[in-house]
């Protein structure tokens, strides 16, 4: 874990398991306790051989889901699909090359999805036939992921063990979670000329009146707030754009996207992971602690050998 001083610039290259002693009680953690499903499933075209690969990205309502297909040219609404002992079938195209699908049961469809389906591992891990291991199911979740809905971690919460967590504990470091249900716009990168143009998909949140009233209190006490991981901080932000004080708590749908220039208005400090270039999560560090600063850090972190992307290294940033 690289740790960085948003102010000096200077750093520090720690472990993870560290963290309880970096901080201290003046310090509070909020986390996403999100739990991803298995999203990912296989299909066939009746009486074809061809394979398709699903991605379910939103329920819309019961048996209906917005969703990735691939290869997607010729699924046109009516056609129908086999998916193990389920049956779709398309009901529309949208314009972003998704298509809604209806499957032919509203009851026990999660449940169905976890028998049958396979966890959404990042586009960047490579293995043949992006080959779903038993073990993904729980290294590519948080250990405090208790909310089904996500198509992928957050990933700055996969650090985090029950050992962590009892450490902070004992140091009085408090931690409320919130929940964000990470959808697949978190893959993609931003191909608008202009950064203003690009537009962040929208992804559902609850913030419930718990959470709200100690995050509020801390606030007040002058404690410092933690964000883990960018999706935590995309939502309190955008909670705070309306409500500053954060007076109850709310859940709807998140869209906003976080570039330099921003005004952060609630978090004082962030954990979150190593990212790619040209990313809405590279722009999110760069808007909180300036770009310069980030890109000195990401080629230090390069040259002392740091590990990218979902499974790797993180850096906090306070």
């Amino acid at each position: 874990m690289m740790v960085i001083w948003r102010e000096s610039g200077r750093r520090e290259h720690r472990t993870f398991r560290d963290l309880p002693e970096i901080l201290n009680s003046e310090h509070y953690l909020v986390l996403n306790n999100t739990r991803v499903f298995p999203a990912r499933l296989r299909a066939n075209r009746p009486g074809k051989t061809d394979k398709i690969e699903i991605l379910l990205v939103r329920e819309l309502s019961p048996g209906e889901w917005f969703a990735l297909l691939k290869p997607a040219r010729k699924l046109l609404p009516g056609q129908e699909l086999q998916i193990g002992t389920l049956k779709a079938r398309v009901a529309a195209l949208k314009e972003s090359g998704g298509r809604i699908l209806r499957f032919d049961q509203t009851e026990g469809l999660m449940e169905c999805f976890e028998r049958i389906g396979e966890t959404p591992l990042p586009p960047y891990i490579h293995r043949p036939n992006k080959l779903d291991l038993a073990e993904d199911r729980t290294r590519y979740q948080t250990v405090y992921a208790r909310r089904t809905g996500s198509v992928a971690a957050p990933t700055a919460g996969l650090h985090f063990t029950p050992e962590v967590l009892k450490h902070l504990e004992e140091r009085r470091i408090g931690r409320c979670e919130i929940m964000l249900h990470v959808g697949y716009g978190t893959f993609q990168p931003v191909r608008s000329k202009n950064v203003e143009e690009h537009r962040m998909e929208p992804e559902y949140f609850e913030v419930d009146e718990r959470a709200a009233t100690f995050i509020r209190t801390n606030r007040e006490a002058g404690r410092h707030l933690v964000a883990i991981g960018s999706t935590t901080t995309r939502v309190l932000e955008y909670l705070a754009m309306a409500d500053p004080s954060l007076t109850c708590g709310k859940s709807g749908y998140c869209d906003l996207f976080i570039y330099p220039g921003f005004k952060f208005r609630m978090i004082n400090g962030m954990l979150t992971n190593f990212h790619l270039p040209r990313s809405t999560l590279f722009m999110l560090v760069s808007a909180f602690a300036g770009r310069d600063l980030m890109l000195d850090c990401y080629q230090e972190a390069i040259s002392k050998g740091y590990r990218f992307f979902s499974y790797g290294d993180c850096m906090l940033l306070i």
